[in-house]
């Protein structure tokens, strides 16, 4: 359902959010990653941060399920990015930094639990993880997508078995397009040697 809808929507989708400003969120990660650092965007849509992350000089694998964003995606970018699911994620211990920025929220809640385990093992330890929901405890369908959201006790609930990952920081947003007010929970996560 809502591969089909990014599928169906992937330009609207683009252009609705390649263009914004996402420095504030930036910043709490990059300033905990090496130079050069290898980054993983999962679930890039429309490619404009793994674009942000190679200009930045880190070194940028990036992915997304639509295979209409993904070529969005690469031609916005000018990277190789991959047609592929979070379930579909073989890595480990490859990246210094994985960003998913309101990706993970597509994921069924039964399986966020594998998703994430998965996401752990790819990165490297000592490496920093950005991930952001729509703030909330339900799962719900609008407009032709589905939504996990989370908030404090859900990603807490998510990270109990996975005592690898130390929680770093956890913040409120409200969304960076003018024209929506909804709010996120954002999170940086850090794998433990």
């Amino acid at each position: 359902m809502t591969q089909e809808y990014y599928q169906h929507n992937a330009q609207r989708f683009f252009d609705d959010t390649v263009a914004v400003d996402m420095e504030s969120l930036y910043r709490p990660f990059t300033t905990r990653l090496p130079p050069g650092a290898r980054v993983l965007d999962a679930g890039c849509g429309s490619g404009r941060d793994a674009l942000a992350f190679r200009r930045m000089g880190y070194r940028v694998d990036a992915f997304d399920a639509s295979p209409n964003l993904a070529a969005l995606a690469r031609a916005h970018s000018g990277l190789p990015v991959r047609e592929m699911r979070f379930q579909d994620l073989e890595a480990q211990a490859c990246y210094e930094g994985i960003w998913c920025c309101a990706s993970l929220l597509h994921v069924a809640r039964a399986e966020l639990p594998s998703v994430m385990a998965r996401l752990a093992r790819a990165l490297k330890p000592g490496g920093v993880w950005y991930l952001s929901f729509k703030y909330g405890n339900e799962e719900r369908r609008q407009a032709g997508r589905c939504f996990t959201d989370l908030d404090e006790s859900g990603l807490n609930a998510l990270l109990a078995p996975l005592p690898q990952l130390t929680l770093l920081e956890c913040w409120q947003t409200r969304d960076l397009r003018p024209e929506r007010s909804e709010r996120w929970l954002n999170a940086l996560l850090r794998r433990e040697s």
